[in-house]
């Protein structure tokens, strides 16, 4: 599931008329990027949650050329948060491995890798939560780790927390963990303070050392544009005409 729901304020004035999902970063939409690791994954199907200039999204998706991988779309007519959106499209994911997606984030991390690592999560781990290293974890949710790699602590934006190693609010689900979702916290709507709190303990991770940036600020964008040109840079003296 891509989140791409949301008002991006932090953007403005870029996302007064152009959906946060829809930015553009080395001249692709954030979305763009997500779809294309997914099908590159092998996905069977994603589905993408809109409610901000929703229309421009569904021209989007409607314009995709879609490989193999099934494209649905949720609408939204209020905000539901991460967690809502997600109680209430659990039916989508029945019986199968889910991916929970923020699409306002820019990352090239191997999809593949993170997969592994949740097929190979200890017993007892209800999800698996891919991780970075951030040079603002004031800005971020701060994780603690124990020596399994299990999330034993978790400081959501707080200042000087204990480390920098942050949640990518990217995770890897099974129907266990939707059945424990929605049993025990069917109305949670955030799920950073609602649902991970009660998860510590019961969360693998896997951290990836390459790009993964929140396209939250202006700042945030001018860096994802810089490391997308550098990568074109290189790709073209690699690959010369």
């Amino acid at each position: 599931m891509l989140l791409a729901a949301g008002f991006g304020t932090r953007l403005r004035p870029l996302t007064l008329h152009t959906p946060k999902c829809l930015v553009p970063i080395g001249r692709q939409p954030l979305l763009a990027h997500w779809l294309h690791q997914l099908e590159l994954l092998g996905t069977e199907a994603a589905l993408v949650n809109t409610h901000y200039l929703a229309d421009q999204v569904e021209d989007f998706l409607d314009s995709w050329q879609q490989g193999s991988m099934g494209l649905k779309r949720s609408h939204e007519s209020s905000l539901l948060g991460t967690a809502g959106s997600l109680l209430a499209n659990r039916a989508f994911f029945t019986g199968c491995t889910g991916l929970l997606i923020h699409a306002d984030n820019f990352s090239q991390a191997d999809l593949g890798q993170l997969l592994a690592a949740h097929n190979n999560r200890p017993a007892g781990c209800l999800l698996t939560m891919l991780t970075f290293t951030t040079s603002r974890p004031s800005s971020c949710g701060i994780v603690e780790i124990n020596s399994d790699g299990v999330v034993v602590g978790f400081h959501e934006k707080v200042d000087d927390p204990p480390g920098n190693r942050a949640n990518g609010a990217l995770y890897v689900f099974d129907q266990s963990f939707l059945d424990w979702l929605f049993i025990n916290h069917p109305n949670a709507r955030d799920f950073s303070t609602e649902v991970l709190p009660h998860c510590l303990g019961r969360i693998f991770t896997w951290h990836t050392d390459l790009t993964y940036i929140d396209i939250g600020t202006p700042e945030a964008l001018h860096e994802a544009e810089a490391i997308c040109s550098e990568l074109a840079l290189n790709s073209k003296s690699l690959n010369p005409e």
